[in-house]
């Protein structure tokens, strides 16, 4: 087995210059088509893995040609060439046959491609069979790849089931295993992204967290590793912004969806562009959130309820209901209806559908009360808050909103307190408490203002009729046409063109607009200028 952390460009070269003089072994060139597909190099990977394979099959050693066979098969899958994949899965399983009472790990790793199917068919009880046997086989042969993706599978079944403490308890000690074992390292980052990808679907955000943080220095130790380390940026992304830390976020995203792009099929790309609208939309760069919930949707991704949201800001209440009404209708797995809900709960209620948003708030509790995290029991306190305002019983509003504020505090999600602490504001004003009003909206817009929520920031203004006058910070009037070029994600030759100026004289007028505002990259100008008003101004 190859040691966990390795300069995988460095053994890449090594074992290219050593195959150009003499043509390598085939355990050398597996160690060679690693090495590539570490560092990005997929279609190289490969036909290296490939020419392994061809080497074994010669040399009649059917088993590792098996093994060569079912990680060609899991690769291409993993880029998005299903078809190719399909078929080297079976031309392992076709290899195996030929192989009398065949009785080695081999033949358990072919199962897995089964159990994957019936997984994500939703056939949690048959993958949870299959898996049950990789695992059972993974201990017997002590083959730490199949105790570990046995076990992963095993653990996403049971979730899929509803058996969620199991499942939890199954997929930590996978995390162990592979942090213990001597693991392949394509396993390792499969482990680490579906771990955090099932913590997080059912929102146990504090499990979530902790893994992608080992993740993130699984990654940091391999600084040339390419694929794992996009999906990393993305879920690093969404623990910045759930803990208030969106100009973080937001670069995490952009290096994502840049990383993600530069070779086709990374589901994850997808996840990355809804990731990164929803942090511009949350900020009012409604243009740029809508540009990158359209390259989700082309990547695979649902843009919803990102994009009802954005409509509904962009008052267009009607196109919101419709959207995500249609959405739901669509859904049938709980755990992604829970995403949905609490947006429709709050859409509805702004088209004054009182009944249909009481509706989902009880869809909703249901299901927060099935998973009983904090997360999702908070969010149907809140919602059960809205409504219950809406109907005008705001005693019962109040108190289910100061009871997910607690939960909101202690998992230290600001933006979610700042929100519900502006309803529990509009609700003391509704009861003529008014100092209790503008003590909940003084301090959900002081937290709007932290983050850079600009569309909440103003409405709390409006509510406490404040007006707030623009600045320019010292821009100058050239500057600050610059300025609005760049949030628009212009590069500095698009602005020349636009403004009729030279290129070196665009790059001055960065230069100038990151030191007068004192940040050090376009994003954060981008995102000092919405949250201080200076965008769109006509000059």
């Amino acid at each position: 087995m190859i040691q966990k952390f390795k300069n995988w460009t460095g053994i890449y070269n090594q074992l290219l210059q050593a195959d150009k003089n003499q043509s390598l072994e085939p355990k050398d060139l597996e160690k060679l088509a690693l090495a590539a597909y570490l560092t990005g190099k997929d279609k190289a990977s490969f036909q290296i893995l490939e020419r392994a394979h061809q080497g074994y099959s010669d040399k009649g050693n059917k088993v590792n040609a098996v093994r060569c066979a079912f990680w060609l098969g899991l690769m291409n899958v993993n880029t998005g060439q299903h078809a190719r994949g399909s078929g080297w899965f079976a031309r392992g399983e076709r290899l195996l046959s030929d192989i009398p009472n065949p009785n080695c790990p081999e033949k358990r790793l072919l199962f897995i491609p089964q159990a994957l199917g019936e997984l994500g068919a939703g056939h949690g009880a048959k993958a949870q069979q299959i898996f049950e046997a990789v695992a059972s086989a993974g201990e017997q042969f002590q083959d730490a790849d199949l105790m570990a993706l046995g076990r992963l599978g095993l653990g996403q079944s049971l979730i899929q089931q509803g058996e969620i403490a199991k499942g939890i308890k199954l997929l930590d000690e996978t995390m162990i295993t592979i942090e213990t074992e001597d693991v392949f390292p394509i396993v390792n980052g499969i482990v680490y992204c579906a771990v955090i990808e099932s913590c997080r679907k059912i929102w146990d955000l504090e499990r979530a967290q902790e893994w992608t943080a080992a993740l993130s220095r699984w990654c940091d130790a391999q600084p040339d590793l390419v694929p794992f380390r996009g999906e990393c940026l993305v879920q690093r992304a969404e623990i910045f912004q759930f803990h208030g830390e969106w100009h973080k976020a937001l670069e995490e995203t952009i290096d994502a969806c840049s990383l993600l792009t530069q070779s086709q099929g990374r589901p994850a790309a997808g996840e990355a562009y809804y990731r990164q609208a929803d942090l511009h939309r949350l900020v009012g760069n409604f243009t740029k959130a809508e540009e990158c919930y359209h390259e989700a949707v082309k990547r695979g991704r649902n843009p919803q309820p990102g994009l009802a949201l954005l409509r509904l800001a962009q008052e267009r209440t009607n196109v919101a209901e419709t959207a995500i009404r249609n959405t739901l209708q669509e859904t049938i797995d709980p755990k992604r209806r829970a995403e949905l809900l609490p947006a429709v709960v709050h859409i509805m209620l702004a088209a004054k559908k009182t009944e249909n948003a009481h509706k989902a708030e009880k869809e909703l509790c249901i299901i927060a009360r099935d998973f009983n995290v904090p997360y999702l029991l908070a969010m149907c306190s809140y919602c059960q808050g809205k409504v219950s305002f809406a109907e005008g019983n705001k005693r019962a509003a109040l108190e289910h909103l100061q009871k997910a504020l607690k939960f909101w505090n202690s998992l230290n999600l600001p933006y979610e307190s700042a929100f519900t602490r502006e309803i529990k504001g509009i609700v003391y004003r509704e009861m003529n408490d008014r100092d209790s009003s503008e003590t909940e909206l003084i301090a959900a817009g002081w937290i709007y203002e932290q983050l850079g929520a600009i569309p909440d920031l103003e409405r709390i203004n409006r509510l406490l009729n404040r007006k707030r006058q623009p600045e320019t910070f010292g821009l100058s009037l050239r500057e600050l046409q610059v300025l609005n070029l760049v949030a628009s994600g212009k590069t500095n030759k698009l602005i020349a063109n636009e403004l009729f100026i030279s290129r070196r004289t665009v790059d001055r007028h960065v230069s100038n607009i990151l030191t007068k505002l004192d940040v050090s990259s376009r994003v954060e100008a981008t995102a000092f200028a919405l949250k201080n008003q200076m965008l769109d101004t006509k000059f």
